[in-house]
């Protein structure tokens, strides 16, 4: 069987061995290089004991050589790292990036956000921002790929087709999300030693998370009148998921039902995005270790305001799983190939 070859760049972190889990699922993919820096000459089973028994090559520091001999790299690095890679890709080579470093269609904007200036500009007009669902038809003319950042799946996915038809007021959203802390990396226990990380909800980046700016950018693409969000995302003691509640106010003549249905209608030949019955409470726990975004539209007491819940794995839906659909678009291969079931 024709397989790809891989590289996986930052193989060692959460998402980085998240994508290994799968990928060695995957029929048409064979890795040839798992790349680190602190972990140069160790097994993958050292981090992921589940891996012990599969075939895989010993941690190596990255050299651009090795491109030479892949079809395929994916980049699960800190920001930045993956710019420096993009500059020596092969004609042949697709970068499948999991870090911010082509999330953002100006450089000023990644300077803002990030801290840092962007190392490959030219690059960023030759990639594409890609959530599979929205993006399908336009990622087989792109050789970089940026999988969009866990938060903004969980909130793009349910509010992008409402403006796009205008049923919902865009001025006053506002987002509130609570993810598993394994998103912030395994740095996150060093971070966060003082905070009793596993047993409190701690809040953070309050008006100011990174995440804001892919949020605005990606919305503002579908919206017809002045855009307003407010996002604040919290830490929960749970190791993984997401769940955002997202609030939003009605147009005139728009119902809850006109909000299922739309929902529904915009998503019927997507896999991976449920739908569920009206006032449906869901969590985390419904979509671990899958791929899927699971999405509940619920009525208050406000008849002019609806709840929309939205719940993904961060690792997989919001991470490698998505990476893995990306790449599956990409290259034909049935878009559920690898990350159909649960893991």
């Amino acid at each position: 069987m024709f397989k790809l070859n891989a590289l996986v760049a930052g193989s060692t972190g959460y998402i980085g061995v998240q994508l290994i889990k799968l990928l060695v699922k995957h029929k048409y993919i064979n890795i040839r290089y798992l790349c680190g820096n602190t972990s140069v000459g160790k097994k993958i089973s050292s981090f992921e004991k589940s891996l012990n028994s599969k075939r895989l090559p010993k941690i190596v520091k990255f050299k651009k050589e090795y491109l030479k001999n892949v079809d395929i790299v994916f980049t699960a690095l800190p920001n930045g790292e993956s710019q420096d890679i993009s500059k020596s890709l092969k004609r042949n080579n697709v970068l499948i990036d999991l870090s911010a470093d082509f999330r953002l269609e100006k450089s000023s904007e990644y300077l803002k956000w990030y801290k840092q200036k962007h190392r490959a500009i030219d690059k960023i007009k030759k990639s594409i921002y890609s959530l599979p669902e929205i993006t399908r038809n336009k990622i087989k003319d792109y050789n970089i790929i940026s999988c969009p950042g866990c938060y903004p799946t969980s909130v793009l996915i349910p509010l992008i087709p409402l403006l796009k038809k205008n049923l919902i007021k865009s001025n006053n959203i506002i987002i509130d999300s609570k993810s598993g802390y394994s998103g912030a990396g395994r740095g996150v226990h060093k971070k966060y030693k003082d905070k009793n990380l596993y047993e409190s909800l701690r809040a953070y980046g309050v008006g100011f998370h990174r995440h804001n700016s892919e949020i605005e950018q990606e919305l503002k693409k579908f919206n017809k009148g002045k855009l307003g969000f407010d996002f604040t995302p919290h830490l929960s003691p749970m190791f993984r998921g997401i769940l955002s509640t997202i609030y939003v106010d009605l147009n005139k003549r728009t119902t809850q039902s006109n909000i299922i249905n739309e929902l529904k209608n915009f998503y019927k030949k997507n896999y991976f995005i449920k739908i569920l019955k009206k006032d449906h409470f869901i969590g985390t726990n419904d979509v671990i270790n899958t791929n899927f975004c699971n999405i509940s539209v619920c009525k208050t007491k406000n008849k002019k305001r609806l709840i929309i819940l939205s719940a993904i794995d961060n690792l997989i839906k919001g991470g490698s799983g998505q990476a893995i659909q990306n790449l599956n678009l990409k290259f034909g291969f049935p878009e559920y190939t690898g990350i159909k079931w649960k893991f």
